[in-house]
């Protein structure tokens, strides 16, 4: 846009020139600036499609204060181009914090994921670790109870001994002593003795005619008859032979077993007894009822 200080420079010229060009240097010499400008604006759009030599006249000189139009394109194509390159800049710098933003974020999550993995692998170990203590401290109470147990037989085996001794001098009964074995059977196996109290009036056991008592064991299905004495000798390992074959004959049934029980077995006697198919243990502990 032209300014007024402009327009009024450009139609003094104007003014010059034309009077110039046609030979009156006088004319409009007395017009106002403000007449001029006005009658400028007035006519100038027509001037200058009428006169193209005006026209130029015009642009020659508002084109030392004023670019071009192809001037004018260039710098704005300039622009244009400084502001697309700006932004292809920023969008790259954008590009680049995003992908390191992302990058450290993938680090931090491998840095947790790893974390966790170390937990799980600790906790793990501590599971292992407890099952194992739970394990030794199950182990040491069942070796304890053992142990206890070992000791517990050993101290009433002990007591048993001592009540043979007291049996055979007379300070305990037999059958107190013959109670005791048996409630052993009876506990450790879970089988029933049964005490078998018969009359042989035949006398094929003692020679005469008397009473037979034996103890009989029935596991499934199997005949065990016991004698449980606190000490044997060799005639009573035979006298215990025929009670058996006593009861066999009177029930017709054949045992399956014969065992003797007892703390003190003579040596004849157990030479009797393996001769005779009688098997021998010193206390009920040791007798494998299956």
């Amino acid at each position: 846009m032209i300014d007024s200080a402009h327009c009024g420079e450009l139609a003094r010229w104007q003014t010059r020139e034309y009077a110039s060009n046609h030979g009156q240097t006088n004319i409009m010499t007395d017009l106002t600036e403000k007449e001029v400008l006005h009658s400028l604006r007035s006519h100038l759009p027509r001037l200058l499609r009428s006169d193209p030599s005006l026209s130029e006249s015009i642009l020659t000189v508002t084109r030392e204060h004023f670019p071009t139009k192809v001037e004018t394109e260039d710098r704005f194509t300039r622009m244009l181009d400084e502001l697309a390159r700006e932004r292809e800049v920023q969008d790259r710098k954008w590009a680049e914090q995003k992908a390191e933003d992302r990058r450290k974020w993938d680090e931090q999550d491998r840095k947790w994921d790893e974390q966790d993995r170390k937990w799980e692998e600790q906790n793990r170990k501590w599971d292992e670790q407890k099952a194992e203590d739970k394990r030794k401290w199950e182990e040491s109470n069942r070796r304890f109870d053992e142990v206890h147990r070992e000791i517990m037989a050993q101290s009433k085996k002990l007591d048993r001994s001592i009540g043979a001794l007291g049996a055979r001098w007379g300070l305990q009964s037999e059958k107190a002593f013959r109670d005791a074995l048996a409630s052993i059977l009876v506990e450790s196996f879970g089988v029933e003795v049964v005490n078998v109290n018969e009359f042989d009036e035949e006398g094929t056991v003692f020679g005469q005619p008397d009473q037979i008592e034996l103890d009989v064991i029935i596991k499934n299905g199997l005949l065990i008859i016991c004698e449980l004495k606190s000490s044997v000798d060799k005639p009573a390992m035979y006298t215990f032979e025929r009670k058996v074959r006593f009861y066999e004959r009177r029930h017709r049934r054949q045992a399956n077993r014969m065992i003797v029980v007892s703390p003190m077995i003579e040596h004849r006697a157990r030479r009797v007894g393996e001769k005779l198919g009688i098997e021998m243990y010193p206390d009920s502990l040791d007798v494998p009822v299956t």
